[in-house]
Formats: structure tokens, C-alpha cells, sequence
């Protein structure tokens, strides 16, 4: 007969629950430093909750949540072929450039046509940034890792010296490119934006990270190709043995992880930024898609759930200081959050040890019966 499990065997076997414990004990350090501040916890937490439920609100929380979905699918894919992708922020830079590029060097395109094209020249470009990592790991074996992070800053620093091209320079005195061209643009019509009581940058980018999710979740559940590269992500050994080419697979997983990281960086700029500012440092959103992953388990729908939640802390984030809050303390909640999943390997091991313990209390148990007899 099976044995009633324990908590700690739960919570052990379940990475949704490992997800939700850690979010609860990310709040409760977040209500932690708010004491210790002197705040009141109800009226922050209740600021942060009211922000975002009213209808302007959540069509703020949705505007913000595109780009964090869709870094965080790259991310997640990439984790799902293992393959660490910490060079989504650099990725995601590129493809932002090239589709402001394109959007003010060709302003006359007719919508059907530009929007398409900047998506396609931002997947391009993330895709080239990421597949230039996999070419140097697969040539001469040096560490994506650290490649990737020198990538994000030449991704930085190249988009700064692009930005101050003449012809794509703005032509007042900010220090950013010029706006991107109103055929590029994916906003709701203003009349609809009013009418509907939404927030003034809101746009249909959140269908195109649905269409984008579907997409990973084909990919990778029911092709070949998915296939494949989970079993390199697994054992790439095993792979290799069994005929999966893993030098073929890494390029690939990177070459699509980096072409989401750059459609993510053309949803932000068409979606919400209109142009790119010269970057004094680097913005985040391809860090944040990794803290989005790790939420939503690498799942692509438990990712768009979760990047949903995070453009929600973002944004709710924003408005604590009208109650006297420090909007740092979403930084303390998402680190606390990331940290305790981080460690979630810890309930593991826990379970392991009490599994050995009741192993060995059981046959020192045997022996003493043995011995008395």
C-alpha cells in the first residue's frame, strides 16, 4: 500500500508548487522590509494590487508584459536545449536597432509590409548575435557563457554608435535615434484607445507573443526538431550516440533563442519605446526573461503566465511611491523570488536525506529484531 506523502515530498516533486512557495515567501520579505521601513504592508501591497486590476491599469500591465513573455520564451527554449542563453540582452538589443533602422531608413513602406519586415530583420539580427556564440563554442570550444556576456555589451555599445548615425540620429537635441516611422508602429487607434478607457501605448503585441508561444510550444512538443534538441538538452552524449549531430542542435537553439530575444526587442521599440535612446546602461530585458523562464518552469505557457505576473510587478511597482514605498522593493520581491527557486534543489535534497534516514532507521530496525531472536 502507498505511503501518504509529506509535505516536503510535494513540494519536492512539484516545480509548480516550488514557484508558488517562492513568489509567497518573495511578498513576505518584500512586507518584511516594509515594516522595517515603518510602511504600512496593506497599503503598499494594496496599492500594488489596485494599480493594476482597473482597466487602464491591466492595459498597462499587458503593454509592459510583451517584451518580458517573449525574452523569456527565448530564454526558456534555450533552457529546454541546453543551452544557458544569458546573451538574450544583447540579442534582444540588435534586433531592437535593426528594426529601428529599418523603420526610418525605408518610413514609406506601407504598414502590411514594414511591420512584417522589422520583425523579420529583428529575428534575423538576434539570430546572427546568437548563432556567432554557437559557431565560436562549436569552433574552437570557447565558453557561450562568457561569450554571451561580451556580445551584450558590443550589442550595447554598437547600438549607441548606430543611434548616432547621422541619418538615424535624431535631429533635435535628444540623444536618441529618430522615431520610428507611423507605418511601424502597432498601437490601437487612438479613438479605440479612448473609447475603451486603455492606456496610451497599448498595442496588439500581446497576439504576437501568443502566435510566438504556440509556436515554441510546437517546436519543441511535437517536431523532430524540438525532439532532438531536448535529447542534446538532456544527454548530449546519449544524443550523439544515437545519431543527433549536438554541434547542429546548439547552433540551431541558439540561432531561434536569439531570433525570439530580437522580435522581443522590436515588440518593445514598435510597441511602446517609438525609438531608441543612447543606452548610459544596459536595460535589462533580456536579464528579466531569465528571471521569467525560471517562473514558468521553462514551459511556454507557464512563461507568458508568468511574464504576464512580472509586467505586473513592474508596473505595479511604479506607483508605490505614491503611498511612500520605495519602488526598489519589487527589485527585493523578484530577487527573493529568483533566489528561493534558485535553491528549490534544497527540497530535493531534503527528501533524499529523509528518504535515506527511514532507509536506515528500517534496517537498523531488522537488525535489532534479528538479534533479539
Amino acid at each position: 500500500m502507498n505511503k501518504k506523502k509529506s509535505f516536503l515530498d510535494v513540494i519536492s516533486e512539484n516545480t509548480f508548487i516550488h514557484i508558488i512557495l517562492s513568489i509567497l515567501l518573495g511578498f513576505l520579505i518584500g512586507a518584511l522590509f516594509l515594516l522595517v521601513m515603518g510602511l504600512s504592508v496593506g497599503e503598499a501591497y494594496g496599492r500594488l494590487v489596485s494599480s493594476v486590476t482597473s482597466v487602464k491599469g491591466f492595459s498597462y500591465v499587458i503593454v509592459y508584459s510583451v517584451p518580458y513573455i517573449v525574452a523569456g520564451l527565448s530564454v526558456a527554449f534555450s533552457f529546454k536545449t541546453g543551452v544557458f542563453n544569458i546573451g538574450a540582452e544583447g540579442q534582444f538589443v540588435v534586433g531592437a536597432m535593426a528594426a529601428c533602422v529599418v523603420s526610418i531608413l525605408l518610413p514609406d513602406l506601407p504598414k502590411p509590409v514594414l511591420i512584417p519586415l522589422c520583425f523579420l530583420v529583428a529575428a534575423a539580427a538576434g539570430a546572427l548575435w546568437g548563432s556567432i556564440v554557437a559557431f565560436l563554442k562549436i569552433k574552437w570550444g570557447i565558453n557561450e557563457v562568457l561569450s554571451m556576456i561580451m556580445f551584450n555589451w558590443i550589442a550595447f555599445y554598437l547600438s549607441n554608435f548606430i543611434a548616432g548615425i547621422p541619418a538615424i540620429h535624431s535631429e533635435g537635441s535628444a540623444e536618441a535615434t529618430k522615431n520610428i516611422s507611423a507605418n511601424a508602429s502597432m498601437l490601437f487607434s487612438k479613438d479605440f484607445i479612448k473609447a475603451n478607457g486603455l492606456a496610451p501605448t497599448a498595442n496588439w503585441g500581446i497576439l504576437v507573443a501568443l502566435v510566438i508561444m504556440l509556436v515554441i510550444w510546437f517546436i519543441i512538443e511535437k517536431t523532430t526538431l524540438g525532439y532532438n534538441l531536448k535529447a542534446v538538452g538532456v544527454n548530449k552524449f546519449a544524443a550523439e550516440y544515437g545519431g543527433i549531430s549536438v554541434n547542429r542542435s546548439i547552433m540551431t537553439a541558439l540561432a531561434i533563442s536569439g531570433a525570439m530575444a530580437g522580435l522581443a526587442g522590436s515588440l518593445q521599440l514598435m510597441g511602446m519605446g517609438n525609438r531608441i535612446s543612447v543606452f548610459a546602461s544596459q536595460e535589462g530585458f533580456g536579464f528579466a526573461g531569465i528571471v521569467v523562464a525560471l517562473m514558468g518552469c521553462s514551459n511556454p505557457f507557464g512563461v507568458f503566465v508568468a511574464g504576464i505576473f512580472y509586467g505586473a510587478l513592474i508596473y505595479g511597482g511604479s506607483k508605490l511611491n505614491l503611498v511612500g514605498a520605495p519602488t526598489q522593493l519589487i527589485n527585493v520581491i523578484v530577487g527573493t523570488v529568483v533566489f528561493f527557486i534558485a535553491i528549490s534543489v534544497i527540497f530535493k535534497n531534503l527528501k533524499n536525506i529523509r528518504r535515506r534516514q527511514r532507509a536506515n532507521a528500517a534496517a537498523s530496525a531488522a537488525r535489532k529484531e534479528a538479534e533479539s531472536k
